[in-house]
């Protein structure tokens, strides 16, 4: 059974720089593709990113472009969302998550992923 943990939040100033990774245990992650998401408080949660299982599509929500980048290394079963300039808007619980999917379609809806990890607390302030 895959098991997804996230790691690598923590409190950041504006401006600053965070990695968050995904790492999973159970199976490979050779066949998923991984999404990001957060969840605001009070806000419900929103998708960040996604990247398919071979890397060739990658793709995030408007307010991230040009500052987060995520990759993969499935030979460490582990996929990475690196966060540059971040803003205060940026806080959340930051999780990854993990299904099939044969192009991003549809990867901003929560209901299409079946595996999440717990979180973990990104909080940008100064």
């Amino acid at each position: 059974q895959l098991k997804l943990v996230e790691s690598g939040g923590g409190l950041v100033e504006p401006g600053g720089s965070l990695r968050l990774t995904c790492t999973a245990s159970g199976t490979t992650l050779d066949y998923f593709a991984i999404g990001w998401f957060r969840r605001a408080p009070g806000k419900e949660r929103e998708g960040v990113s996604f990247i398919s299982r071979t890397s060739d599509i990658t793709t995030y929500r408007e307010s991230v472009k040009g500052r987060f980048t995520v990759s993969r290394d499935n030979a460490k079963n582990t996929v990475y969302l690196q966060m540059n300039s971040l803003k205060p808007e940026d806080t959340g619980i930051y999780y990854c998550a993990a299904d099939f999917f044969h192009s991003d379609d549809g990867w901003l809806s929560t209901l299409r992923w079946s595996n999440w990890g717990q979180g973990t607390q990104v909080t940008v302030s100064s």
